[in-house]
C-alpha cells in the first residue's frame, strides 16, 4: 500500500492484519485521526479508526453517511473504540474525507472512552 499525503479525517484503505477476538481486521477503510500538524512530519505511524458496514447501536460507533466528498459507497460506522496506531506503510491513498462534523463526533466519543473532559 502507498500512504501519501493523508489529512485528518481522510478515508483510506488500511491493512489491519489478522484480527484476534473482536478486533477489526483485514484490509478495510478507516478514518485518519492523526492531526494535520503532526502528519506534515510524515510520521511512520498514524492513528486510524476502522469503518464497518454493520450497524450496531454501540455508543462508541459514529454513523458515516455516503457523501461524494468521503468516497464511501455505503453507509458505514466508525468503530471509535477500535482506534489504533498503524504503520503508514499499512495505509493506502485517501479516497475522500468525512469532514469536520463526523471527525468532531469521533473525537467526542474518544473523549468519552478515555475520560478526557
Amino acid at each position: 500500500m502507498n500512504f501519501s499525503s493523508a489529512r485528518f479525517g481522510d478515508v483510506l484503505p488500511v491493512d489491519l492484519g489478522t484480527p484476534i477476538g473482536s478486533e477489526a481486521g483485514s484490509i478495510r477503510q478507516a478514518v485518519v485521526l492523526t492531526g494535520d500538524g503532526f502528519l506534515r512530519y510524515r510520521p511512520s505511524s498514524v492513528f486510524v479508526v476502522p469503518l464497518t458496514a454493520t450497524g450496531r447501536s454501540f455508543p462508541s460507533h459514529v454513523r458515516v453517511e455516503v457523501d461524494p466528498s468521503n468516497g464511501l459507497d455505503r453507509t458505514s460506522w466508525a468503530q471509535v473504540e477500535q482506534m489504533r496506531a498503524v504503520a503508514s506503510d499499512r495505509c493506502g491513498d485517501p479516497i475522500g474525507n468525512v469532514g469536520p462534523a463526523v471527525t468532531h463526533q469521533m473525537l467526542d466519543v474518544l473523549a468519552m472512552i478515555t475520560g478526557i473532559p
